[in-house]
């Protein structure tokens, strides 16, 4: 996934379609010169949907396209002929995208199934002909009904990976080498902090031709919750993956005090992720020999399985996998 056109955020401006009038239409033939109200329904506003699209993993094409505007309805005519329906606009989006409302950030939907469509902005119900109108007491109602207006307002799009695993841990802490060792992704790496500006997302082999996904974000820092750091922004990938594996590297001055720091920043976002199947994967165990690791071991962070890797010698990386596997399916 290329950071430069990954586009996760975009705020657009929709208007849906004003319904078409209904017809105030006699029937008026040779045979029949005063016939009876035969006015038709004007055609519905187009609506301003969403598409999901699994071949999609970006935002990107919707980050300069502002305003959206569906077609009207076209009123009814005679012959109880209902009008045509506004033109429908359609957003093509990724899986796992949420739509909010600008205002009160309230969730309208979100779609995370290929092909699921949900109507953002609904157009305008056309208005009634006069053929609905007509009553014993009045035989030919010269008055028909207006379509209604169309809606408009301001929608935020909002995109949430959709990933099986989810790295957590510091800037720096190895989360973008682990996933380009295990997987085909090209993350960007480097020995320095905030390497990584957006989410990557890599496909990672298993046994007998079976895969799952991983995802990176950002390194987290403690306030990332308070909006400190690049955190914040991307806490919400992590909603939608089924675990987490949390890395915190070797030589960390307190691996057990860092784990309970990201656990607590991820706690102030949302407690429920806490619920997640977690595991902790302590990083660039390379650098040690056994003996040092075995020391270490006592001091890990109890309740949480931990495993020693390296995603430069490709220490216990297989176990990792497997491990992975086993919590992601239960077997």
């Amino acid at each position: 996934m290329s950071g430069d056109n990954f586009v996760d955020y975009v705020k657009i401006h929709c208007q849906s379609g004003r319904g078409g009038a209904g017809s105030a239409h006699f029937l008026r033939t040779r045979k029949n010169p005063r016939g009876g109200p035969d006015g038709g329904d004007g055609g519905r506003g187009g609506h301003v949907i969403v598409r999901a699209n699994a071949q999609l993993w970006t935002l990107l094409h919707l980050r300069y396209t502002k305003h959206i505007r569906a077609g009207d309805g076209e009123g009814g005519s005679g012959q109880l002929c209902t009008g045509a329906f506004g033109q429908d606009v359609v957003l093509e989006v990724p899986l796992g995208t949420v739509a909010r409302d600008a205002e009160s950030g309230e969730v309208i939907f979100e779609v995370v199934e290929d092909g699921e469509e949900r109507i953002l902005m609904p157009g305008g119900r056309g208005g009634l002909g006069n053929d609905h109108f007509k009553s014993p007491t009045n035989r030919a109602p010269r008055y028909a009904q207006p379509g209604e207006e169309g809606l408009e307002g301001w929608r935020i799009l909002e995109l949430k990976l959709l990933a099986d695993v989810g790295l957590v841990g510091f800037p720096n802490a190895g989360k973008s080498t682990l996933l380009a060792a295990i997987t085909a992704a090209t993350p960007r790496i480097a020995d320095y902090p905030f390497t990584t500006l957006r989410p990557n997302l890599g496909l990672v082999p298993y046994r007998d031709g079976r895969s799952f996904v991983m995802a990176d974000i950002p390194g987290i820092i403690e306030g990332a919750h308070e909006g400190r750091g690049l955190g914040l922004r991307f806490l919400r990938h992590i909603e939608r993956n089924a675990l987490l594996l949390f890395m915190v590297p070797v030589d960390a001055d307190d691996i057990a005090k860092a784990y309970k720091v990201l656990v607590g920043e991820l706690k102030q976002y949302n407690p429920e992720l806490l619920d997640k199947p977690r595991l902790l994967a302590v990083t660039k165990a390379d650098i040690m020999d056994a003996g040092m690791l075995e020391e270490l071991r006592p001091s890990l962070p109890k309740g949480v399985p931990s495993l020693f890797i390296s995603s430069v010698s490709g220490m216990n990386l297989d176990r990792l996998k497997d491990r992975i596997w086993t919590m992601l399916n239960g077997e």
